[in-house]
């Protein structure tokens, strides 16, 4: 397709409908991602320290390429806020960006482009340029153009919309004294300083370098000032919540003894990363990590499995066979849901922790073994006690050193280093590359109960990156396949945004649907909202007997909200 002079921007309501204020979480939200409003003049400030710091070749690649990113998350929207529309007025959404996100004004003066062909020239006017102005009344007028960080969201934006890379520059700039900016669009080889263009887009090596040095020096500071550099062999060091903390000062000390250790926690909490970390940790380290889920053998196996068997010892041993705990010998073994123990099991395990020693199924010959013991349990071994399913004695033998792994939710903080640490796992696994999760997404993840805990994390964070295409970001639905459980973050997000989702993913406004009929019996003349709020609300705490929070469920509101309309209702 061509399209020349005389070019308009369409409307911009469907871009303004996507921008929701979300001021009771300090929030504000442009379709799925995370927005921020900050003063020009700040960006300036932020401009002006990265010259003086780094210099102005690597401030302006650094701002190019920061516009770049920003542009180019920006093209991810356009599928979804302009499906159907035709492809100008689809690309127009980054000029229309660039105007709601008060940047600059941009009017198109000429453009000429194909995706399918890859065919793109396009001249734009901008007025009003906030990096013009700033770095006129920090630096003056400047003898080159300036307007960096715009220049890289032009390009990253219609690199992403055409396919292939697309270079802008300003052919007149406010910041040399010129009345307007007016930029030019092309595909990278069609400018003669092509190489120099490109570089602007690479990462400065010199610079990250400094950066990565510096931070690993501030982290090994800060490891050897509080005693936990074993911290790294836990969870590949991702967690730094005070909860993640005490469990890896624990192990830590555990590494330094022989004791046995028993780890208690939920399923899927990382019991056995927990277990291999305290093996890694300690001086044997350099020997076997045996790791046995006692609840996958069968019962009438399982004390062979675990302490070996001699030939001819029962029907089907045709010969002797070492079991688990003589390969973890002089290491670690661990022992998962330990519960689920037979109960010559459990005698034999009390042996083995007591005196060092075990005889194989069917053999009359001790041998002494050197292991240090891991149990774990997610379930209440006291209890199983009481009700008789596990033996007191090895009880209290394996609770000498017990140690809590807390559940994903009571370590929330850590969910974001959990998320990249997964990404990159999985990036490289399936040799792709994504833009990380979406804002939305992420605070969804934050919200989440976590009944899988972080084993449910990582299972979400693969179909994640299975689901989203190259450079893309994975959104809500992505994560959250299902939309059926009542503690399903779709739903709190929904709660709190007003927003409701039916099960294929697809929003509505609240109130469409099942409720129209009911909307147009309320619409008469003398309908009033103020008073349906207020009803609404006292007949929920009437039917909750008080109950703030009860109340706030049942009319799809969070507990502050609702406490914030009953104290306007009684002033």
């Amino acid at each position: 397709m061509a399209i020349h002079n005389n070019l308009h921007l369409p409307e911009q309501a469907d871009l303004l409908s996507q921008i929701r204020f979300d001021s009771e979480h300090g929030k504000i939200w442009f379709n799925e991602q995370r927005m921020l409003m900050i003063h020009s003049s700040v960006m300036g400030l932020l401009r002006k320290e990265l010259v003086e710091s780094l210099g102005v070749e690597r401030a302006r690649g650094f701002l190019i390429r920061f516009g770049y990113h920003s542009g180019w998350r920006d093209a991810e929207l356009v599928r979804k806020v302009r499906p159907n529309a035709p492809p100008n007025e689809a690309f127009f959404v980054g000029p229309q960006l660039h105007n709601i996100k008060g940047m600059v004004r941009v009017e198109p003066v000429e453009l000429d482009f194909d995706v399918d062909s890859g065919k793109f020239h396009g001249i734009f006017d901008w007025f009003d340029s906030y990096e013009a102005e700033v770095h006129l009344q920090d630096f003056g007028v400047s003898d080159h153009p300036i307007c960096w960080t715009l220049i890289g969201y032009a390009s990253g934006y219609t690199t992403y919309y055409m396919g292939r890379r697309i270079i802008f520059k300003e052919t007149q700039c406010a910041g040399t004294g010129a009345d307007h900016c007016r930029i030019e669009g092309r595909p990278l080889e069609e400018w003669e300083n092509h190489s120099e263009l490109e570089r602007y887009l690479l990462p400065d090596p010199i610079a990250e370098e400094l950066f990565a040095l510096q931070s690993e020096l501030n982290q090994l500071r800060d490891s050897v000032k509080s005693g936990d550099l074993d911290e790294d062999l836990l969870f590949n060091s991702v967690g730094r919540s005070g909860a993640f903390r005490n469990v890896c000062q624990l192990i830590r000390k555990a590494s330094t003894s022989k004791v046995t250790v028993l780890l208690q926690g939920e399923t899927g909490v990382g019991k056995e990363v927990v277990a291999r970390g305290l093996h890694q940790s300690s001086d044997r380290a350099d020997k076997p990590f045996v790791a046995v889920n006692c609840a996958c053998i069968p019962p009438d196996l399982i004390e062979a499995e675990l302490f070996g068997v001699e030939k001819g010892a029962y029907t089907g041993a045709t010969q002797s066979r070492e079991g688990r705990f003589e390969r973890a010998n002089g290491g670690t073994i661990f022992l998962d849901e330990v519960v689920e123990l037979s109960p010559r099991a459990q005698a034999t395990l009390l042996r083995v922790l007591q005196e060092g020693e075990l005889e194989r199924v069917g053999d009359t010959r001790t041998r002494r073994i050197d292991v240090r013991v891991v149990a774990a349990a997610n379930e209440d071994l006291e209890q199983a006690v009481e009700t008789g399913k596990f033996r007191a004695d090895l009880f209290y033998r394996l609770n000498v050193y017990p140690v809590h792994i807390p559940p994903l939710r009571d370590r929330s903080e850590d969910i974001p280093l959990l998320v990249e640490h997964f990404l990159n796992k999985y990036h490289h696994s399936y040799n792709k590359r994504t833009l990380g999760v979406s804002d939305r997404a992420m605070d969804a993840l934050m919200h989440y109960k976590w009944p899988g805990n972080i084993r449910e994390l990582e299972n979400m964070i693969e179909r994640g990156v299975i689901l989203a295409d190259n450079n893309h970001t994975i959104d809500l639905d992505s994560l959250f396949p299902s939309l059926l459980e009542p503690s399903h973050p779709l739903n709190i997000i929904n709660r709190q945004g007003r927003l409701t989702h039916n099960e294929g993913g697809s929003e509505e406004a609240e109130g469409s649907g099942d409720h129209a009929g009911l909307c147009e019996r309320l619409l008469t003349d003398s309908f009033n909202l103020d008073q349906l709020e207020e009803q609404l609300i006292r007949t929920a705490m009437e039917q909750t007997e008080g109950n703030i929070s009860a109340a706030a469920r049942k009319l799809g509101l969070t507990r502050p909200a609702l406490a914030y309309r009953l104290k306007k209702l009684e002033e």
